[in-house]
């Protein structure tokens, strides 16, 4: 059975927004101190080329790449938005599906622009995520995965979240409302991120 020795996690995201989800997602579930470190902490700029096809195998290219720098147990993911009328883009490109300089703005309009008198039948979408850790020392690697369901909104949210534009587009199939505007309570039942995390720490066994 694999158990983690080292003290310190890395955790390998230069989206502020995701680290904070993932920081405070890890001081929740981990049941014995443990140093969450961030690229900043250490002194880490250079970015991995994401070439892979799906989120796993990009989440796999940043832990490895992250935790080979540091010689630390690394955390990374891949996320983004799936729209099966668009041929499930954005995909990996979620976030460059403009470029790495497209304003949260621009991706918002964009979307909205592309599904442009679009039913709602066909506005269906999933945000999906996939968390990778691998730990350098002993070659450990793991993966988890989860989604949400819901579908693109005419018009987005008064709420946004920076680092994460698509969000104020996505409407939360479970609750019908904008997942920005979900209660604390509701965003828990559905927070796709921190369900993985929850699989991906008991696999660790932290």
């Amino acid at each position: 059975m694999y158990n983690l020795k080292m003290k310190k996690i890395l955790i390998a995201t230069t989206n502020q927004a995701k680290l904070e989800e993932i920081k405070n997602g890890l001081k929740l579930l981990l049941k014995q101190k443990i140093k969450l470190l961030t690229l900043k902490d250490v002194r880490v700029e250079e970015k991995p080329e994401e070439k892979g096809k799906t989120f796993c195998e990009n989440a796999r290219i940043k832990a490895k790449f992250y935790a080979k720098k540091t010689n630390l147990p690394t955390i990374a993911d891949d996320s983004g938005l799936l729209i099966p009328y668009l041929n499930n883009e954005p995909g990996v490109k979620s976030r460059r599906w403009l470029g790495y300089e497209a304003s949260d703005e621009e991706l918002i309009n964009y979307t909205l622009e592309r599904l442009k008198n679009v039913p709602k039948r066909n506005r269906i979408t999933y945000l999906k995520v996939c968390l990778c850790f691998f730990d350098p020392k002993n070659k450990k690697i793991f993966f988890e995965e989860e989604k949400i369901e819901g579908y693109i909104a005419q018009k987005p949210s008064d709420k946004k979240t920076f680092g994460y534009p698509f969000r104020a587009l996505f409407i939360v199939k479970k609750f019908n409302k904008y997942y920005e505007e979900l209660t604390s309570d509701e965003h828990q039942q559905i927070n796709h991120r921190l369900i993985a995390l929850k699989r991906l720490i008991e696999k660790i066994k932290i």
